[in-house]
């Protein structure tokens, strides 16, 4: 079979299939009452969904349709006002449509050469928030898939780094190298670790479950010589509780050892001036990550990994290979030079449309809007006696609970509360004891929707 007919076979009715595709995704973009939705079980899906996959096709219509009418309600909505589980989603309809045009316009965003344009675009991105994160000049980084991949790519970096240093000055290598973080970092810093085969370091928080420096000093005076990286957190994905970045990061930095900011969640109120001052000495970072598909309003995957000293992130990650040395003996701004990744979207470009086409003034309003809605709601279940607040919200995470329940009635709660499309709010727990908590992204989400919640727990 020629070229030209094998490719026939695959899209025989190129135009008609594009078409299905772009009405139905226009639609679902434009919906305004966008919803819930809830999980099927496999044995549901199997009697509605199985035999998809055929050997002539089934058609783009009727795999559309299958889509719209079986398989995507079985998901949940992220972008819903009334998700608010782990961390919702609230995309702009701008980077929603934008993240179309990256598909379609097949660009390679993984080398200057291929993807110029691309890269340029998303430079544009992280160098502005590198400023606003007070980075110097020549910070940059490149967008991964998201906070997991970004920690740990940073670590490699980190590691990397501390090693050559070792080596340079004749020091004797660890026999097991650690990372020290707080008991509230985010999962990934301890995935990371197992994925390299390091040891973790739990620093001790204080009463407010904040990391701070002389706990940083306590671990490094035992274990200073094995340790490559000090981890912050801008934000934990639980109760949404900001490090005291300064005195970790000065700690580091009197060892000489790299720190890192994991700002995934939430970094991004640092664009807003009430909170920005939570998050100062950020400026000492070596690298950090922000994850735009949280609270910068971008689809999902993006998380925008930045580095101090780019160069350092290329000697620990960039890829050899006889096949890529034209683009590796260039000094070309390769971004799957700076992450353990080698083939990558250009999944910065939905951000920067929606920030070129809004302006950063709306994106700050946006983040300070969920701030204050935070705020508000906490208010209100202080007036409550049923309901009592677990800890003080610091960004837009609100943890509390439901006085005289145990996690069987929370559940029962949740479940119900899905079950009639109302909102997606599980259980979490802190210290042991199950806990509700708001993570409170969206600017569709209103303090009528969180109060109605409320009224459902009495």
């Amino acid at each position: 079979m020629t070229d030209a007919r094998a490719m026939h076979a695959i899209t025989p009715d190129t135009t008609g299939t594009v078409d299905v595709v772009l009405d139905y995704a226009r639609r679902r973009a434009l919906w305004e009452d966008v919803p819930l939705d809830e999980p099927k079980t496999p044995d549901e899906l199997a009697a509605v969904a199985s035999g998809s996959i055929t050997d002539e096709g089934i058609g783009a219509q009727r795999a559309i349709d299958l889509f719209e009418h079986v398989l995507a309600p079985a998901c949940i909505t992220t972008d819903h006002p009334g998700y608010l589980s782990f961390i919702p989603s609230a995309p702009t309809k701008a980077a929603l449509s934008f993240d179309l045009v990256v598909s379609a316009s097949s660009i390679y965003g993984g080398s200057w050469l291929e993807g110029s344009g691309a890269v340029f675009a998303e430079n544009e991105v992280l160098h502005w928030l590198a400023s606003e994160f007070g980075l110097p000049a020549g910070a940059g980084g490149v967008f991964v898939q998201g906070g997991t991949i970004g920690n740990l790519s940073a670590l490699v970096a980190a590691r990397h780094d501390a090693r050559r240093a070792r080596e340079a000055s004749d020091e004797p290598l660890p026999s097991r190298w650690a990372v020290v973080c707080s008991s509230g970092a985010h999962s990934s810093i301890a995935s990371a670790a197992a994925v390299m085969d390091v040891d973790v370091l739990t620093a001790e928080t204080d009463a407010e479950g904040r990391l701070r420096g002389d706990a940083v000093r306590a671990v490094l005076a035992e274990r200073g010589q094995d340790v490559f990286a000090v981890v912050a957190t801008g934000g934990t994905t639980n109760l949404g509780i900001v490090d005291d970045i300064a005195s970790v990061g000065e700690a580091a930095r009197a060892h000489g050892i790299w720190f890192h900011v994991d700002g995934a969640y939430g970094l991004a109120a640092m664009l807003v001036e009430r909170t920005r001052p939570l998050f100062r000495g950020v400026e000492l970072a070596d690298s950090l990550v922000v994850d735009p598909h949280k609270w910068l309003f971008a689809p999902f995957d993006a998380c925008a990994l930045i580095y101090r000293e780019p160069a350092k992130a290329r000697a620990a990650h960039t890829q050899k290979a006889e096949y890529l040395d034209h683009l590796t003996d260039k000094p070309d701004w390769n971004p799957s030079d700076l992450a353990v990744q080698l083939t990558r979207r250009s999944r910065g470009l939905p951000l920067w449309f929606s920030l070129a086409t809004h302006g950063t003034a709306h994106y700050r309003a946006a983040i300070d809007a969920g701030i204050v809605l935070a705020a508000d709601i906490a208010d209100e279940i202080r007036r409550r006696p049923e309901v009592s607040l677990v800890h003080e919200p610091q960004l837009s995470v609100v943890v509390f609970r439901r006085e005289g329940w145990a996690l069987a009635d929370y559940q029962a709660w949740s479940d119900r509360l899905l079950a009639e499309q109302h909102a997606f709010v599980v259980p979490s727990s802190h210290n042991g004891e199950p806990v509700l908590r708001f993570a409170i992204i969206s600017p569709m989400t209103t303090i009528e929707l969180l109060r109605d919640i409320l009224d459902s727990l009495v």
